[in-house]
């Protein structure tokens, strides 16, 4: 083989490896292309959608968290000593004295005690330190074209374009987990659409930096899952006590023989934030504890 022909076949090659990556690069234009029609169908301005997606690629650690999530199941022991610790409890005691007149004035109308609140605060975000950075329109879109739900995150991706329309969060601060869930109460964003509350009345519902929004956000959710003002959310039952009074379901976390907890309708409201008993009981003891000394 000439030079020449050495070389010919070097170049065929390489465009033969780049052809797949170009062919992947042009799937994932033309499925945004889908995407940002649908949206402007939905009243997203294309300016917007336009510089939401620009430069942007799939996002890798989005998928191989999204594959990796852990299958092992914490007990219930487990599970609270991880979520109820001293620590958490002492930060929630102090930022409940700090924001008590906030907590008044934006939870306080929705008939939610302050402490639920900042329970739900503590477990989703540690108090707004653990908001997630990754960007929420890429995660959304490499889970809507390459995920195990596509239809799911492609409205939520389309939801987060509303968002950002809305002018609530600056691009850049448009960050959360790397499932999309936003802000300090980690909302996904057809529930801040739905739900997301202005609680310092500035026109924007910014659950990244105010406290007030998220606070009103937060309350607002429960009330719209069901709420019940003046109705604690349940109590664990002693040995042999029976339901009594104290609610109208009994949750077993350990199992037969183990804990018992009698609920009431505000534990289903919780549970409708998380449909998970270890999840809504963690928030109410968790809310108990901060309460208990402020």
């Amino acid at each position: 083989m000439t030079s020449i022909d050495r070389r010919g076949f070097v170049a065929a090659a390489g465009a033969l490896m780049l052809a797949p990556a170009a062919l992947a690069q042009d799937a994932w234009a033309t499925w945004l292309q889908g995407v940002k029609r649908e949206a402007i169908g939905k009243g997203v301005p294309a300016d917007v959608i336009d510089r939401a997606f620009s430069g942007l690629k799939p996002i890798e650690r989005v998928l191989e968290l999204d594959r990796q999530q852990p299958e092992f199941k914490l007990t219930w022991s487990e599970y609270l000593g991880r979520v109820v610790t001293e620590e958490r409890v002492k930060r929630g005691r102090e930022l409940y004295r700090e924001n008590a007149a906030l907590l008044s004035r934006t939870a306080g109308p929705y008939g939610v005690p302050p402490e639920i609140v900042v329970a739900l605060w503590a477990v989703e975000s540690n108090y707004g330190t653990r908001m997630g950075d990754f960007n929420v329109i890429g995660a959304l879109a490499t889970l809507a074209y390459h995920g195990r739900r596509p239809q799911y995150f492609r409205a939520e991706l389309i939801a987060a374009l509303r968002v950002l329309a809305g002018g609530h969060v600056a691009f850049d601060k448009m960050l959360g987990s790397w499932a999309g869930a936003m802000g300090q109460c980690q909302f996904m964003p057809t529930s801040f659409l739905a739900l997301a509350v202005d609680g310092d009345g500035d026109g924007k519902r910014d659950i990244w930096g105010s406290r007030a929004d998220v606070f009103a956000s937060a309350a607002n959710f429960l009330r719209k899952a069901g709420w019940r003002a003046g109705v604690r959310w349940g109590d664990e039952l002693q040995a042999g006590e029976a339901l009594g009074g104290k609610g109208d379901r009994i949750v077993t976390p350990e199992g037969p023989g183990g804990r018992r907890y009698a609920t009431t309708v505000n534990f289903r409201a919780i549970r409708s934030w998380n449909p998970a008993d270890f999840f809504a009981l963690s928030v109410g003891i968790l809310s108990d504890r901060i309460a208990a000394a402020r």
